[in-house]
């Protein structure tokens, strides 16, 4: 195994905590979790201390019906760099008034909310005016029951000390994020390669909403043509072609996009390539015209003013930007290097 290379500085590990409430999330836990451990032995240092706390320091059973010992109770919590909520899967909206109460009264903790954690973040206040996220599935609820929260769509949220996620395995991009700001971005590498985790996805990437879960079953041909698309963004085919495989007119599937993606099929198209490009471009070392031929787009002038066209850069300052932000979060201080206060 390659190993960090460790700080030579005298520094002590950050400890956090996970709260475990009934029916949590168990992938939601384990990709945090796991991150942790494993930034301990690539750095063949202590770097990290976790610890389990649930409301009487008794078991919890997560969704999937496994039970899970935990090292605290609320009541005699030791002092913390940082506390993390797992929550419940689904989301309880009932039954979880003690833990918003105890949550209620850490509003100076560093905090972070792990899938519907964040829901009970927000039942306590702690997310008044933060930017945060949760998972798709409960997004538009929580946008109506708390109005002053800057809710967003995306993997991740990083707003002071409030930190959230959309659960699942947008927990592991989280940690590692954290773990890149708060020790380099080689170790967050080095984890993510241990766990043959393909890459490791910025916060900026939005959640994936299934578009059958969108529209539900009410409409099975157009979820079939974007399915179509999907899976052939190398050699695009045409409205026409779209139109046949889907067993439905042309005209008919142009009135499907309109009325329910406000948008006509070849510019749906053109986006879902453009997307897969900017994945490639920010996540791939293709050429920049490798890339353009991925994603169906013949000639190379073309690639550049859609691209341009949709996303104000061209694919060249696409990839040079990132390039220039890499190396900025290498100079810059590491979040989290001053730990002379603890949360209790």
């Amino acid at each position: 195994m390659q190993k960090s290379t460790p700080n030579t500085t005298e520094r002590r590990p950050l400890r956090y905590g996970f709260v475990l409430v009934p029916n949590f999330s168990l992938i939601g836990f384990s990709t945090a979790l796991e991150p942790l451990r494993m930034a301990n032995i690539v750095a063949s240092e202590t770097l990290y201390e976790t610890l389990t706390v649930s409301r009487d320091g008794e078991a919890v059973t997560s969704s999937g019906g496994v039970p899970v010992q935990v090292d605290h109770s609320f009541d005699n919590l030791p002092p913390l760099d940082a506390l993390f909520v797992c929550g419940a899967s689904p989301v309880a909206r009932t039954g979880n008034e003690a833990v918003i109460a105890w949550l209620r009264k850490r509003q100076k903790q560093t905090i972070g909310g792990i899938g519907t954690g964040s829901y009970l973040m927000a039942c306590a206040g702690l997310l008044e005016g933060h930017k945060a996220t949760i998972h798709w599935g409960d997004l538009e609820s929580m946008r109506e029951e708390f109005p002053t929260t800057r809710l967003s769509n995306n993997l991740y949220e990083i707003d002071g000390n409030r930190f959230t996620c959309g659960g699942g395995t947008a927990a592991m991009d989280m940690m590692l994020f954290l773990i890149g700001q708060q020790h380099d971005m080689n170790l967050a590498a080095q984890i993510s390669e241990q766990f043959v985790c393909e890459r490791m996805r910025s916060s900026e990437e939005p959640q994936r909403v299934p578009l059958r879960s969108r529209l539900g079953t009410s409409q099975p041909k157009l979820v079939e043509a974007v399915e179509l698309m999907e899976a052939n963004l190398e050699e695009p085919l045409s409205s026409d072609d779209l139109a046949q495989l889907a067993g439905v007119s042309r005209r008919h599937l142009e009135r499907l996009f309109k009325k329910h993606l406000q948008t006509v099929p070849s510019q749906h198209y053109l986006e879902l390539r453009l997307e897969k490009a900017r994945h490639l471009l920010r996540n791939s070392d293709h050429p920049i015209l490798e890339v353009g031929r991925l994603t169906g787009f013949a000639s190379a002038s073309y690639f550049s003013t859609a691209y341009r066209n949709h996303y104000g850069i061209s694919p060249r300052e696409e990839r040079r930007g990132l390039k220039q932000v890499q190396e900025s979060r290498d100079l810059a201080p590491r979040f989290g290097h001053s730990r002379a206060v603890r949360s209790g």
